[in-house]
């Protein structure tokens, strides 16, 4: 289905409504949480949000390949490699060749990564997958609809969406 680049729309002489209002006030208290979470992580841990994310999953799963990472943070093979690139050079991230399949990268984090995971402020993964996952099955699956319906209405560009929300574009 094609997404449209501009936003639908309003008719002439429409006011924003109260409840529109509360709305954007709602989204504006999730954003400026989000935003504290990844700038109290940056001042910590001297990382980005995503970065510490990303080194935290191969903390937990050492020889996690490139593929697997982008996989459990929701997010396209090509956004992890240039998170994995800049955790390399940050020497917190090493990226070997072994195994069966000499072609596949196993990752592991390095002694300097412990202790960036040591300093920096919880969740790794973030204020707003935490909490979401949180959430009741049911709440959710409203949220869900009913965002789809606000994405629809912004005529948004969806491949935005395998982009973590700390990552500057």
């Amino acid at each position: 289905m094609p997404t449209r680049s501009t936003p639908r729309p309003k008719p002439a002489g429409t006011e924003a409504s109260e409840p529109a209002t509360r709305v954007l006030r709602r989204f504006r208290l999730v954003f400026n949480a989000v935003k504290s979470h990844f700038r109290a992580v940056e001042t910590k841990a001297g990382i980005s949000g995503a970065q510490l994310w990303a080194l935290s999953v191969i903390h937990g799963r050492p020889g996690i390949g490139v593929g697997e990472l982008a996989r459990a943070m929701d997010i396209h093979q090509s956004t992890a490699s240039n998170l994995l690139r800049a955790l390399i050079d940050k020497n917190l991230v090493a990226a070997e060749r072994g195994g069966e399949d000499r072609r596949a990268v196993q990752l592991k984090v390095t002694a300097r990564a412990a202790k960036v995971l040591a300093k920096a402020p919880g969740p790794f993964s973030g204020v707003l997958p935490e909490a979401l996952e949180r959430l009741d099955k049911r709440t959710l699956t409203r949220l869900d609809r009913d965002l789809a319906v606000l994405i629809e209405e912004l005529g948004v560009d969806e491949r935005g969406a395998g982009i973590p929300l700390s990552e500057e574009h």
